[in-house]
């Protein structure tokens, strides 16, 4: 990266094109940038020795193989554009993977490595991650199986929900067709942190409501009444397992887990339900994806269907962002960092 004064305004939006495209021409630098051929040409010269090489003997250009992609010198025209994209909207989807909760010091259970460090008396006994984060866990491991999870929902009640939850909540009430939340997570925070119970799709179910694992009829409900004690040294549910009210047969939460053919959807469609009839009464709203992986790609594959629906992406990921893709605005940060950032420049414009 040159030092001093940058040669052109344009620079860093140059540089950003260059990296995601892969199109060294002159003429792609006009056709992006919306400028002159003399101008696009002194700044591809100027990116020389950062983000291009020139080989004369052939008289090409090529992207520098050590140019520096994990540097955003775009993040504050970003930050300043998110902000600028949510004071003008009219509705908000806000769209959350794990990412969301670990800044609340929740455990990923669908990370093979985070949950060997959470449950290391499990992965002693050789019980790994797909077979515990499956069905079959509570036919072959039952004590186990709901120590794991028993020890999961009191960490759910446990946290409080992050600062950025309620910049979410008081953002989607300033505007007229306030927000709605589509989310991976499990743990409950949304509803802690105050979103309406029909504002929220919890497309994975949740760690706060329990099923039958018979098909017995019975309708998924609350873990009120339960107050999991868990032995620490071998994980084990101390005391009489879960059971269904209606049928008797053992419980289990009622996630979506591996290879799931006994999960109880009716509470999650009934949420879905609530969604679509809010995307069927709302204008296009803007899209606030924060903390999803590719690796479930649920709510990615969700926010590309808004997207091509109409609808703006705003997507926060410390991890999995793509900083140069000029067609969306990606924030590579942690969840509660980028909304704490973006707030105060919220705050600043009123």
């Amino acid at each position: 990266m040159p030092t001093g004064a940058l040669p052109d305004p344009l620079y860093h939006l140059a540089r950003q094109h260059l990296l995601f495209s892969g199109d060294t021409r002159i003429s792609s630098l006009q056709r992006w940038l919306r400028i002159g051929y003399e101008h696009a040409r002194a700044l591809r010269e100027a990116l020389r020795g950062d983000a291009l090489d020139y080989h004369a003997d052939t008289d090409t250009w090529h992207i520098h193989p050590n140019a520096d992609r994990q540097t955003d010198y775009l993040l504050a025209d970003k930050l300043q554009r998110a902000a600028h994209l949510l004071q003008g909207s009219s509705a908000l989807m806000i769209a959350t993977g794990e990412g969301m909760a670990a800044d609340s010091g929740l455990p990923d259970l669908r990370d093979a490595a985070t949950f060997s460090h959470t449950w290391p008396a499990v992965a002693r006994e050789g019980l790994g991650f797909e077979k515990m984060t499956s069905p079959q866990a509570f036919d072959e491991h039952p004590a186990t199986a709901w120590g794991m999870y028993g020890q999961l929902l009191n960490l759910c009640r446990a946290k409080e929900p992050h600062a950025g939850y309620t910049l979410l909540r008081q953002w989607g009430q300033r505007m007229p067709h306030g927000c709605f939340v589509f989310t991976s997570n499990a743990d409950g925070h949304f509803h802690k942190a105050g979103f309406p119970a029909a504002r929220i799709y919890e497309c994975l179910g949740s760690i706060h409501r329990l099923q039958c694992t018979t098909a017995c009829g019975a309708h998924p409900w609350q873990t009120g009444h339960l107050h999991p004690q868990v032995d620490s040294a071998t994980l084990e549910w101390q005391g009489e397992l879960p059971h269904c009210p209606h049928c008797g047969a053992l419980a289990r939460p009622n996630l979506l887990m591996i290879d799931d053919g006994q999960w109880n959807p009716i509470r999650s469609t009934q949420q879905r339900m609530l969604l679509d009839m809010w995307l069927d009464s709302t204008p296009t709203p803007l899209v606030l994806e924060i903390g999803a992986s590719r690796a479930v790609a649920t709510v990615r594959n969700f926010t590309r269907r808004m997207q091509r629906r109409g609808s703006p992406l705003i997507r926060i990921n410390l991890h999995e962002a793509d900083i140069h893709n000029p067609n969306d605005i990606e924030l590579a940060l942690g969840a509660k960092d980028a909304l704490k950032k973006i707030g105060a420049l919220l705050q600043g414009t009123r």
